[in-house]
C-alpha cells in the first residue's frame, strides 16, 4: 500500500511541475520516455530469468494455469469494453487498450502516450493505479466473496510484484507461482496488446 500510494504521489508531483515548468525540457522529449521504458523491461526481464528457483517453479505448473493470464486479460479487456458503453467520452477500442494495461500503468501509460495521446494515456495511468491500489485495499474482500484466485486475477499484471504480498497473505503460499505467472504473461502482453487494439481506434 505504501508504495503505491508513493508511486500515485510521484504522478502527481510529475504532472505538477510539468505544469509548472519546473522540468528541463529533455525530459518532456518523447525519446526519454521511450528509453526509460526499454531500460525497466531490460530489469525486468533480468529479474525474471535470474531467478533459477521462479524458472523451475514454473516449468512445473500444471498446465491448466496456462489459462489463468489468458482469462483475466479476456475480462479485463471485455469488462473495460462494457464500460466503455456507458462512457461516451472514450471510443471501445481506446476503452480496451485502457483494460489491456492490466495494471501495469507505467508501461501502458507510456506506450498509449506515444501511440494515441496523452489525454487517454492519463485516463489509463488513473485506471491502472486504481486497480493495484483496490487490490491491495479489498484483497481479503475478493478472497472472501470470489476465492483465492480472484486476487490473482484482480492484480492483473501487478500479481508478479506489488500486490504479490498480499496474494501470499490472503490467497495463500500455493498461489504465489500462479500469481507471478500470470502476472509475467500479462506484462508481456501489454506492449503487444495496447498497439493492437489502438489499430482500430479512430
Amino acid at each position: 500500500m505504501k508504495i503505491s500510494l508513493l508511486l500515485l504521489l510521484s504522478f502527481v508531483g510529475g504532472l505538477a511541475l510539468a505544469a509548472a515548468d519546473g522540468l528541463p525540457d529533455f525530459l518532456l522529449h518523447e525519446a526519454w520516455s521511450q528509453s526509460v521504458l526499454w531500460v525497466l523491461m531490460f530489469v525486468v526481464g533480468v529479474g525474471v530469468g535470474s531467478d533459477k528457483a521462479l524458472v523451475a517453479r514454473m516449468r512445473g505448473l500444471h498446465r491448466g494455469v496456462f489459462l489463468v493470464p489468458v482469462l483475466v486479460a479476456a475480462g479485463s479487456i471485455l469488462g473495460a469494453l462494457l464500460v466503455s458503453f456507458f462512457l461516451k467520452a472514450l471510443q471501445p477500442a481506446e476503452a480496451m487498450a485502457v483494460g489491456a494495461g492490466f495494471g501495469y500503468y507505467s508501461l501502458s501509460a507510456i506506450l498509449i502516450a506515444g501511440l494515441h495521446g496523452e489525454e487517454l494515456a492519463v485516463v489509463a495511468m488513473l485506471a491502472n493505479i486504481v486497480r493495484e491500489l483496490l487490490t491491495l485495499v479489498l484483497a481479503p474482500w475478493w478472497v472472501r466473496w470470489f476465492g483465492r484466485l480472484a486476487l490473482v486475477g484482480a492484480g492483473g499484471a501487478t500479481a508478479m510484484d506489488t500486490t504479490l504480498p498480499v496474494v501470499l497473505k490472503y490467497s495463500g503460499q500455493e498461489w504465489t507461482v500462479v500469481a507471478v505467472f500470470s502476472g509475467l504473461v500479462l506484462s508481456l502482453l501489454v506492449p503487444v496488446l495496447i498497439p493492437l487494439l489502438l489499430s482500430f481506434a479512430f
